[in-house]
């Protein structure tokens, strides 16, 4: 059976916490697949969604969000047990703080990019915490690191995302920063994300509107994970109990 791509609702708003959609299948395993989804699957490091699917009465919890590797282009929201039926009318709802950190981390990853000028060769976005591993020898700073994070945090900077075509970025290859991921081709446009005067890149993950809206970070590691590459670990960071500093969240 061959079934249509997913339309990616989360691709061009990524504030869209729910959506109206269409069953169209449940592969073996819990993966339900719809017609659209704000649902944002595993890739380029950033987990994914969860949430809950409703039809009328009912709902099934999704743990997970995956791409589909029997059916190129869907999108599975991992349940348990049997799902709706296929032409089912449902409602898709993501969990809202997990997207806000997604959101969050996705953007100050961008951020730690620039201020760290090398190759990336890994990358790990979650709820909790958001890690690039740079291909170099050099030492890192923590309070180097931290200060330029708050400063550009602080700077209120636009974030948008728009294509480019193929060519365009076959004639600025500096843009890819992965070492690993290369931006998918054959649709004849990338989608890249700016944040303004600060970073640009090909991305499709989810982000924040503003740098603002990241809010407070800390450094939690610096690691050296080989002898060319370097770890760097973030966290959300919160007032102290006593209002005196800051502290991973």
């Amino acid at each position: 059976m061959n079934l249509p791509a997913t339309e990616e609702l989360f691709r061009e708003d990524s504030t869209l916490l729910h959506c109206e959609a269409v069953v169209l299948a449940q592969e073996e395993g819990g993966g339900l697949i719809l017609d659209r989804t704000v649902a944002y699957p595993l890739g380029g490091g950033q987990a994914g969604d969860a949430g809950e699917i409703r039809a009328g009465s009912l709902s099934w919890r999704f743990s997970d969000t995956r791409k589909s590797k029997l059916h190129p282009g869907a999108i599975l929201h991992l349940i348990e047990g049997e799902g709706p039926t296929p032409e089912t009318r449902v409602t898709v709802a993501i969990d809202a703080p997990r997207r806000e950190a997604h959101r969050r981390f996705h953007t100050a990853t961008h951020l730690l990019c620039a201020l760290l000028p090398y190759p990336v060769d890994g990358c790990s976005i979650t709820e909790t915490t958001a890690r690039l591993d740079f291909h170099t020898d050099e030492a890192f700073d923590k309070a180097a690191i931290e200060s330029g994070l708050r400063r550009l945090v602080a700077e209120a900077r636009p974030v948008r995302q728009r294509w480019i075509s193929e060519d365009e970025l076959d004639a600025n290859p500096g843009l890819v920063r992965s070492m690993s991921v290369q931006p998918p081709r054959g649709l004849g446009r990338v989608r890249v994300i700016e944040v303004e005067g600060v970073d640009l890149q090909p991305c499709g993950g989810t982000h924040v509107n503003n740098t603002a809206e990241i809010g407070a970070l800390v450094v939690t590691k610096i690691e050296k994970k080989s002898a060319k590459t370097r770890r760097v670990v973030l966290g959300f960071a919160q007032v102290g109990a006593a209002g005196s500093g800051l502290s991973p969240a």
